[in-house]
């Protein structure tokens, strides 16, 4: 792996899924080689994930500054880090990768709160570093269908957006580590399901159809007895330019595993996009039957291709999405690596979709605390 990116990552240890989550995305195209990290806030967990990773004993940190600064002086030192932490050690994890001239890819929400959130835009915009945010949803083939064809006006106008994210796995108190941050406001920040799952939600509708948030109302609920942040939220959305939408994201309604689907209606038509199905794209000209839009299938386009990796019938899902995402980034630092303009059809959730996620959080939050009242982004 001469030529590969040299990564590094923050958090991601043993016990953690989403490290492994982004190992494995990093791998798959061989565009990326794990060789430093700093994979939990305990030494010792730190130090046993880096052997069990095969990684140099010079190259496993007690935390994340040391080896920020380390890997920086070093003559191969990483190229880019991973930042698979909790959220709320992401702003002080990439603003010290950032500020060395490393490039940083780095989990949602982009922060815990939003104070800290747009302290990161200003840090990551005087950087030289790029800043990639994995909403992986963003790198399914289908998804990059459904917003080329919003895209080419296949809608016409839209007026009507619905994105869902239910969940079951928090409907009873749990207290495995997954449950325990994610539940903990210190941790997770003000938002429980609304952003853990909802900025994923949020995300994908405004990737798809390319509209501007301008004002929500929200009525957000913490179920579980003693839980200090909501785990159901039902939240109405206007967009800029008259677009109305409606998303509903929970980690306690039973029966859903992880149940994303994005319904997206124009003038012209209707898409409708489901996670657990991800293969196929439903589209519905008005007046007509409704077609189906298959992965490398009759009638896909070129945006889909480019996030495909085998024929037709072959599932692709959750990993393949994950390593575009990797992938997409590696394009750009790449490019930056060479001195080229990243490729124009390169495309990945930046810093600023990362802080459209927060204010989204923090906007549901202040609505429910007015009775569901709209209030603006801010």
């Amino acid at each position: 792996m001469k030529h590969a990116i040299r990564l590094g990552m923050v958090g991601g240890g043993n016990d953690a899924f989403i490290g492994a989550v982004h190992r494995i995305a990093a791998r798959i195209d061989g565009k990326f080689e794990l060789v430093a990290g700093a994979l939990s806030s305990s030494a010792e967990k730190s130090r046993a994930s880096g052997e069990a990773l095969g990684l140099p004993a010079d190259r496993i940190y007690e935390d994340f500054k040391r080896m920020a600064i380390r890997e920086a002086r070093l003559k191969n030192g990483i190229e880019a880090v991973a930042i698979v932490t909790p959220n709320h050690v992401h702003y002080a994890a990439a603003r010290e990768f950032l500020k060395r001239g490393i490039h940083v890819i780095c989990d949602k929400p982009l922060t815990s709160t939003l104070a800290d959130a747009r302290k990161l835009v200003k840090i990551a915009e005087a950087s030289d570093a790029l800043f990639v945010l994995t909403h992986n949803y963003t790198g399914y083939p289908m998804v990059r269908q459904a917003k080329e064809m919003v895209a080419g006006g296949a809608l016409g106008k839209i007026r009507v957006v619905q994105a869902e994210y239910p969940q079951d796995w928090l409907t009873i108190h749990q207290d495995f580590k997954q449950a325990e941050w994610r539940t903990d406001p210190a941790r997770s920040g003000a938002g429980g399901s609304t952003g853990d799952i909802g900025t994923h939600a949020f995300n994908l509708a405004c990737f798809v159809t390319g509209l501007e948030l301008e004002s929500l109302a929200a009525d957000i609920q913490a179920f579980v007895p003693g839980r200090q942040i909501d785990d159901n939220a039902h939240v109405m959305l206007r967009f800029e330019g008259g677009a109305r939408g409606m998303l509903w994201c929970s980690q306690v309604a039973p029966g859903n595993e992880n149940a994303l689907r994005l319904r997206v209606y124009g003038e012209k038509g209707g898409l409708e996009w489901v996670q657990e199905d991800p293969n196929y794209l439903w589209h519905t000209p008005f007046g007509e039957p409704k077609r189906l839009i298959t992965r490398n299938g009759a009638g896909a386009g070129e945006a889909a291709a480019r996030m495909s990796r085998v024929p037709p019938g072959h599932p692709e899902g959750y990993l393949e999405g994950f390593a575009n995402i990797y992938s997409e980034a590696a394009a750009a630092i790449i490019a930056k690596r060479n001195n080229r303009t990243t490729p124009q059809d390169v495309t990945y959730p930046t810093v600023h979709d990362g802080l459209k996620g927060v204010q989204f959080v923090d906007a549901c939050v202040r609505s429910s605390a007015r009775n569901a009242a709209w209030v603006m982004l801010k």
